[in-house]
């Protein structure tokens, strides 16, 4: 659903990261984030997006280290 938004705690549940960690993430900017009020809200849309750049930063990263090791 595109339309989920998560809390802290339950992003943090789907990262598998501490509450602490997602946070830090949230308030330097690493994650889309909104306010209600004084509590911190995440599309669930947006957190699909950053973990799909995630793992294709990582398969670029393994690529460009297989292609160093190649003679």
């Amino acid at each position: 659903m595109d339309d989920e938004i998560l809390t802290i705690r339950e992003l943090a549940a789907l990262l598998k990261i501490g509450e602490k960690t997602a946070y830090r993430m949230a308030q330097s900017g690493e994650l889309l984030v909104f306010k209600v009020r004084d509590q911190w809200r995440f599309r669930r849309a947006d957190i699909d997006v950053w973990i799909d750049k995630q793992a294709r930063s990582s398969d670029e990263t393994d690529v460009l280290n297989e292609s160093e090791e190649d003679p």
